[in-house]
């Protein structure tokens, strides 16, 4: 019914579960009500006596496994069955204590359950791609977490439309179509949706019926259920099907049993709420989602809950396996504003900095990396990514240990090319032009400007050599620790120090639709004697 929370635009994947505690019943209970199970919950001291969650639901890092275990853990991790599922009576317990003695209101849950399903939504269908959603809404929570969605999904950059035909008459959910309407998101009727769905839309949210709906469907969503149904009848015949994202459950499937008939809805998305329900064991689709970071260490010790991490700051999460990917299918079909010649700086490093600022602005992680290609005496080139540390007239800047590969081959052969890639502005800036070392001094000064931990850390390092173990390294990095422990002055290695690409040639280029992407080259000319930039546009 409910669950999940989700932080920004991005929602990050992970790809496994953690071990599995089976506490599911082996036969279905009756279904239940959620309001009306006081008596088996625990005391609200108990309940309030842990503030954080325990390791089964919040291991920090997840992404890495220790070299001790990591061949069991990975093959634990492939199987999506350790991972817990509620019944329909535990999932309603849960719910009735979230909103009961842990002071949850229903908006609270509901716009944590929309958010979750908006960003899930958000990591696999991109809006360049898939712009228009149709969230079909229920007159429970269940379509309360859809308009929630609507609406964040509007401001994702998405096109949704709203098919809401049992609005409930409670401020909670007018204010849910007050918002909607606020942003001129239509509201369509049953009558007013095509006959064939493929046409007009790309995603279609299910968000009619969660795991508290028993019986059998009723109209209008009887018939909306079968339209649903029907679009898998197109497959075959359709070079691309919208997409069915299912919230919590599967419109018409049983809550334990699944789809029973094998004749329900078939959703390409589900995105379960707090923790799966036993359905969700027979989803077969290609992307199962996780919402509800916010379950408190107390629920998942009493209901023994396992669930997978979500990494950094997520507040959704991939379950099981990702789908297997065709690679010669992966592409993306950028939408970019034109770059046109009239808009560029006459001096390429002004240019630079325009766009270093606009990725700096935009929020992009780390938008100084740059990739570094070098070539040695025998022309075999070799790349690698590391950090602009400055820019100017004179060039571009970056430090490193001499004595490492990129150095033995930059004193064979003092040219080289860098490659900057902003994917969140569809852009890149490609650098190629002769190399040489910055000034002692100029290294020194960025020496001890650096932490002491990354002073240590370039002395203890002895660059693309041969090392015995990782051990080895942290053996001399304690030991320089200590050394240095009283704040003296750590003295910068001889073989470490910067060099400076000065550019002969700098291209910008802006992904655009179909491939017809805007390459504009900046080029050094003599002119009367003076040395200016002649800009010229290449084929993409």
């Amino acid at each position: 019914m409910w669950s999940v929370a989700r932080r920004r635009m991005r929602c990050s994947f992970l790809i496994r579960s953690l071990p599995f505690s089976s506490h599911s019943s082996s036969s279905p209970s009756k279904p239940q009500p959620p309001r009306s199970l006081y008596n088996s919950l625990p005391t609200l001291s108990a309940l309030k006596s842990s503030l954080f969650f325990p390791p089964s639901i919040s291991s920090p890092a997840f992404r890495a496994f220790r070299s001790e275990s990591g061949g069991a853990m990975a093959s634990q991790l492939q199987n999506q069955d350790y991972v817990s599922y509620l019944t329909q009576p535990e999932a309603a317990e849960i719910d009735e204590t979230l909103m009961g003695p842990l002071g949850f209101s229903v908006d609270q849950l509901m716009e944590l359950a929309g958010l979750s399903v908006a960003t899930s939504i958000a990591e696999v269908y991109k809006p360049a791609e898939y712009s228009r959603v149709l969230a079909i809404c229920g007159p429970g929570n269940n379509g309360g977490d859809g308009l929630v969605a609507a609406r964040h999904l509007y401001h994702f950059g998405y096109k949704p439309f709203v098919c809401y035909p049992k609005h409930t008459p409670k401020p909670l959910y007018n204010g849910l179509v007050t918002q909607l309407e606020s942003l001129s998101i239509p509201f369509l009727s049953v009558d007013d949706l095509p006959g064939d769905l493929s046409k007009d839309f790309d995603i279609l949210v299910d968000a009619m019926f969660g795991f508290s709906f028993h019986g059998t469907p009723r109209p209008p969503f009887d018939d909306l259920i079968q339209r649903l149904i029907c679009l898998h009848n197109y497959d075959q015949t359709r070079q691309k099907s919208p997409v069915i994202v299912s919230v919590d459950i599967p419109s018409g499937w049983h809550v334990e049993e699944g789809d029973v008939t094998s004749e329900g809805i078939k959703p390409d998305m589900l995105v379960s709420l707090t923790a799966p329900k036993l359905c969700a064991k027979k989803f077969r689709g290609p992307h199962h989602f996780l919402g509800g970071r916010f379950v408190p260490p107390s629920i998942a010790q009493k209901y023994k809950l396992h669930l997978p991490p979500y990494p950094g700051t997520s507040m959704c999460v991939r379950i099981g396996k990702p789908p297997q990917v065709d690679i010669s299918a992966l592409r993306e079909n950028y939408i970019s504003p034109a770059l046109l010649e009239e808009q560029l700086e006459v001096d390429p490093i002004d240019q630079f900095r325009k766009w270093f600022d606009d990725a700096v602005a935009a929020g992009l992680r780390e938008p100084n990396a740059m990739c570094l290609s070098t070539t040695g005496r025998d022309g075999k080139p070799s790349s690698r990514m590391v950090l602009l540390k400055g820019v100017d007239r004179d060039g571009f800047v970056w430090y490193t240990n001499y004595e490492s590969r990129k150095g033995h081959q930059l004193s064979e052969n003092p040219n080289a090319s860098l490659l900057f890639y902003w994917e969140g502005l569809n852009r890149q800036v490609r650098v190629e032009g002769s190399v040489q070392k910055v000034s002692d001094e100029e290294s020194e000064r960025y020496f001890h400007s650096r932490p002491q931990g990354s002073q240590l850390g370039a002395v203890v390092s002895l660059q693309s050599t041969v090392i015995p173990g990782r051990l080895v390294l942290h053996h001399q990095y304690k030991e320089l620790e200590e050394k240095y422990s009283d704040g003296s002055l750590i003295p910068k290695p001889k073989q470490w120090g910067g060099y400076r690409l000065k550019p002969e040639l700098i291209e910008f280029w802006q992904g655009q639709p179909s491939r017809l992407h805007d390459r504009l080259q900046y080029s050094p000319q003599e002119v009367s004697g003076k040395r200016i930039w002649k800009i010229s546009r290449l084929a993409p």
